[in-house]
């Protein structure tokens, strides 16, 4: 067949579906590879699809809103020098020598993630890649039936043809955009994966031996689309409330991953929560003193927070855990050489957790940094899966809702989770007089296989002395 069918890959971290944001391109239109197809939203981010083929868009497969499973057709192309052909046919099914080469790279990449630590994180989109760069091994395949074996010589063929054009062997869509948001010309980047496949961690290598690096601009930012309510048929009562049913929304995407995890955690852990009331005070008059002095770089309330919860981790480490089962089944608490701050943010897209990973190495102004930045590329949809799934605990900041305090739901496979509410005043003892002082509630929420209340107690206390005495804290970090 001269119509080649891009299958939509396997997105990683075991998700197996993505709605269709846009459509880059139309029917018609003159593409080379590389070049961005469409937009996808999975649960976890923004992705831009690259084409691994030169030619003409032959077919869209799927209207923008609609949710496209992992290997399901996705777009095709009518690869170049190819004739037309004579009926446009319905959506071609890809051929059985077509799928050994999506199974191919999908082995190929899940072998290149299991590199050593060091050599790249393997945490990249899978399943992607053009038929060019199939190794010896994966071409000699032979097709499952003989009915599918006429085709597999055109297909040598047009491997042959376009040799001189061979594309370089990448099939992650993360690398190709880290290429290109770095200005690193991809076919210069040798590849240190199986049969030369080129990995994260040879762009990283390629990153630091080029001596200047150009600047390419991010795409806009497509805000997501709300799932589409349903048809309801004029008058159709709901038979529990004798209600007339408004719309019908299914749930899907981000909301759909949100139901899950929350629902998973309300079965699998048993939490209990503490709680303690705090006086900010000292903490609000050391920051508007620092403020004064350097107006550009302070960090905000949340940072000096975030610092204090870091410190109490390190002193509390049982909070800074996952339970998991071993090879016999059996339950293992298992700790961390690090800390991993998930930061609450609500988006568009709905309520996401990027982590500054290894927060016990920043200050309160580098953590004010981090804040900003994954604040801005979450709700811009481009934070990455890594950032916003290997979080280790989390810290949530409800109180620029308007509320003090709330029984939060811990943050799968988490065991504990902080929330912090508005500050506020409020009538306060102070030397054994009434004051008015600006106080907030601390709420922490935890896991109880992985300790008991007098640890969850001493975390929160810790946490709450430090921003009663702030000075005095900092001065030991």
């Amino acid at each position: 067949m001269s119509v080649k069918t891009f299958l939509l890959p396997d997105l990683g971290e075991g998700l197996t579906e993505a709605e269709l944001v846009k459509w880059l391109v139309a029917v018609g239109d003159t593409i080379v590879i590389d070049q961005p197809i469409a937009e996808v939203e999975t649960a976890k981010s923004m992705v831009e699809v690259p084409s691994p083929y030169a030619g003409t868009v032959h077919e869209l497969h799927g209207s923008v809103g609609e949710m496209v499973m992992v290997d399901s057709p996705l777009f095709s192309v009518l690869e170049e020098g190819a004739a037309a052909p004579a009926v446009h046919a319905a959506a071609p099914k890809a051929s059985v020598p077509e799928r050994e080469v999506a199974q191919s790279y999908r082995e190929e990449e899940r072998a290149g993630a299991k590199a050593p630590a060091g050599e790249g994180s393997g945490n990249v989109l899978i399943g992607y890649g053009t038929p060019e760069g199939l190794s010896a091994k994966a071409r000699k395949r032979r097709p499952r039936s003989g009915a599918a074996q006429a085709p597999a010589p055109a297909v040598h063929e047009r491997v042959a043809a376009v040799e001189p054009r061979r594309a370089p062997l990448v099939i992650s869509p993360l690398v190709r955009k880290l290429a290109r948001d770095r200005g690193i010309d991809i076919a210069t980047v040798s590849g240190s994966g199986p049969g030369g496949l080129i990995l994260r961690s040879d762009i990283d290598v390629a990153g630091k031996s080029t001596a200047a690096s150009v600047s390419v601009p991010e795409p806009a930012a497509v805000p997501a689309a709300s799932p589409a309510a349903a048809a309801t048929a004029p008058g159709e009562l709901d038979s529990r409330s004798g209600l007339a049913i408004s719309s019908r929304t299914p749930i899907t995407g981000v909301r759909k991953t949100i139901a899950q995890a929350m629902a998973r955690s309300r079965t699998e852990i048993p939490e209990a929560t503490v709680w303690v009331d705090v006086d900010a005070t000292n903490l609000l008059q050391m920051r508007a003193s620092l403020k004064a002095t350097n107006p550009e770089n302070t960090p905000g309330i949340l940072a000096f927070i975030a610092r204090f919860v870091v410190a109490g981790l390190q002193k509390y480490p049982a909070l800074n855990t996952r339970i998991e089962r071993n090879g016999q089944g059996d339950a293992e608490i298992i700790g961390f050489d690090g800390i991993n701050l998930g930061i609450a943010a609500q988006t568009d897209r709905g309520l996401m957790v990027p982590a500054i990973r290894n927060a016990q190495r920043f200050s309160a102004r580098g953590l004010n940094a981090e804040l900003a930045r994954l604040t801005e590329v979450t709700r811009s949809g481009k934070a990455t899966v890594a950032e916003l799934t290997s979080g280790t605990f989390t810290l949530n900041n409800y109180g620029v809702f308007g509320v003090d305090g709330s029984a939060a739901i811990i943050n799968y496979p988490e065991v504990a989770i902080l929330g912090v509410g508005r500050i506020i005043d409020k009538p306060w003892v102070v030397g054994g007089e009434l004051a008015v002082r600006k106080v907030t509630e601390l709420t922490l929420a935890f896991d109880h296989r992985v300790c008991d209340g007098a640890t969850a107690a001493g975390f929160l206390r810790f946490v709450a002395d430090a921003m009663e005495n702030p000075a005095a804290v900092l001065a030991d970090l």
